[in-house]
């Protein structure tokens, strides 16, 4: 199964490629396409973990941006981007020109699945967009992911993580109860978005082993927050009380939290007959 992922840069580093893989569980797929910084990397590692071919076109001269994020480095490159890129091939190429151009299409038409995470009409603007691609390639599963969808007011808008931490509620629930809300640690955003793409390309292989054809999926970085909101959401519908922050402790659940002890903090969770033995 290969899989092709959109942007552009020279053979990525033996250090983030680990090698070539062909074949993916239940059938080969090949993957390509151009994506970049975080949630399209990370959702196309991920299938390459799953033994996807996976082959990254990245932009001439500088690639993928996260390259240059750094320090820490390894072997020249940022420990950012060899964080999310392993099991990958790569090449640079200009989509604006035409030569770049016809070598996507060519190896789109022999793709089992394409990812992009452009702004909403850049890839059709481009000649990359799903309506461009499918049209040699009917079985095609083209998944994009952006800020807030293909279609809707702010379909427009360019996405970034705290941004969407923000407007989904999600670090409005996350920091300490007396503190300012805080986000998340690591760009919660951004890698959710990727594991719901990489779900949703799942699904369209299994309903294309059944039906032949390829579907697009449209991801976005405020749907997937809000869909992790759960229990905090439910709250609230069942409630009416705005959620709010706890900092490590639990809204429902004590002692759940973190305590001061002699060594530092200690973790004390709540403990139940369900959790002991026997």
């Amino acid at each position: 199964m290969r899989t092709v992922s959109l942007h552009a840069r020279q053979e990525t580093p033996h250090a983030a490629t680990s090698r070539s893989r062909r074949h993916v569980s239940p059938r080969r797929a090949r993957r390509a396409g151009p994506h970049r910084i975080l949630s399209g990397p990370f959702a196309t590692m991920t299938l390459g973990d799953l033994v996807t071919d996976v082959i990254k076109i990245e932009q001439p001269g500088t690639g993928d941006d996260t390259r240059q994020w750094g320090p820490p480095s390894q072997g020249g490159e940022a420990a950012y981007f060899l964080s999310i890129n392993r099991n990958k091939r790569s090449f640079a190429v200009d989509l604006k020109s035409p030569e770049g151009l016809a070598t996507v299409l060519a190896l789109a038409r022999t793709a089992d699945i394409v990812v992009e995470n452009f702004r909403p009409g850049t890839a059709s603007r481009l000649g990359v967009g799903y309506v461009d691609l499918v049209r040699n390639n009917p079985g095609l599963i083209y998944a994009s992911i952006s800020g807030y969808g293909q279609t809707g007011p702010d379909a427009h808008r360019a996405g970034y993580d705290a941004i969407a931490q923000a407007r989904s509620g999600i670090m409005s629930v996350t920091g300490e109860a007396d503190g300012p809300p805080v986000r998340v640690g690591v760009s919660s955003a951004d890698l959710v978005a990727g594991m719901w793409a990489t779900i949703g390309i799942l699904a369209a292989l299994h309903e294309k082993t059944r039906t032949g054809r390829g579907q697009w999926v449209d991801i976005s970085l405020l749907d997937g927050s809000v869909a992790w909101l759960t229990y905090v959401a439910g709250g609230y519908f069942a409630s009416g009380d705005v959620p709010r922050r706890y900092g490590s402790a639990h809204p429902t659940i004590a002692p759940y939290q973190a305590f001061a002890s002699a060594d530092g903090l200690s973790w004390l969770p709540s403990v139940t007959t369900d959790c002991g033995p026997g």
